[in-house]
């Protein structure tokens, strides 16, 4: 599916956000809203496998280029509006897809507002990255992006001090990751902030997505846990042989899952 198009979105705060369409921009589909540490660029190779929709709208939600600033006062409920603007902007998509935090925050959406379909992979929710928010509060108080780089791949998501080393060793992939952790300690923050009584009441149909290497393990499946718990009705399926960034370490599976839920 070839890019088509971008949109600019005002949101509150005088910020705003960027929408990156491929195929038909005029074809209700899928929108997609990623979740902390990644941007719309990150989701590109699952937006060009995709063939059920007629379109694809990728979220580059505030706080990464070239969206603007979190601005003042922001939380969870700044992600809820934002995404509200994009879908009166561009008008209801077929499906939201959501990931990680991305999904939580179109969760919490769909409490508000009827949604056809919402998809989410491995949403998260509170006690994630309690543990590392005193940690992350330091970092970003001396503007240490490699420091919250570390913690994020270390302290929350639990990968080895090799696996971080080896990210460190590809200065492309390290600067690219330094960019994206800028709003991590107001975002994991503002995770923690809220605690929802129930998601997802007023979507049409939910379908939560698990990555098999996570199912049943800290941090990301205890947390999908937590989230199906709020989540009555919800159908569960589960992406062999991948974990949290499937849409890096395979974006075709994870692409040929999406097109199978197709409503």
């Amino acid at each position: 599916m070839e890019h088509a198009i971008r949109h600019k979105v005002p949101v509150s705060g005088g910020s705003w956000v960027t929408v990156e369409v491929y195929g038909e921009p005029g074809a209700p589909g899928l929108l997609v809203l990623p979740g902390v540490m990644s941007d719309a660029q990150g989701w590109r190779d699952v937006a060009g496998a995709l063939t059920a929709w007629p379109s694809v709208a990728v979220v580059n939600r505030r706080g990464r280029a070239p969206s603007g600033p979190l601005g003042d006062g922001y939380s969870l409920r700044t992600e809820v509006a934002d995404l509200g603007a994009v879908l009166d902007a561009l008008g209801e998509p077929r499906a939201v897809f959501g990931w990680s935090y991305g999904a939580l925050v179109a969760l919490l959406a769909a409490e508000e507002r009827p949604v056809r379909q919402l998809i989410g992979y491995e949403p998260v929710v509170r006690p994630f990255g309690a543990d590392a928010l005193e940690e992350l509060r330091a970092a970003d108080a001396a503007a240490d992006l490699d420091r919250a780089v570390e913690i994020v791949n270390r302290r929350i998501s639990g990968f080895s001090a090799q696996y971080v080393e080896e990210l460190r060793a590809d200065r492309a992939t390290w600067e690219v990751l330094r960019r994206l952790s800028e709003p991590l300690y107001a975002e994991i923050a503002a995770l923690n902030a809220a605690q929802p009584r129930a998601l997802g009441g007023r979507a049409e149909r939910v379908d939560l997505i698990i990555g098999a290497r996570n199912r049943g393990l800290a941090p990301y499946g205890t947390a999908f846990e937590d989230v199906r718990s709020l989540v009555p009705g919800a159908a569960v399926h589960q992406l062999p042989d991948q974990g949290h960034l499937a849409h890096v370490e395979g974006p075709a599976e994870l692409a040929a899952l999406l097109d199978t839920l197709a409503g």
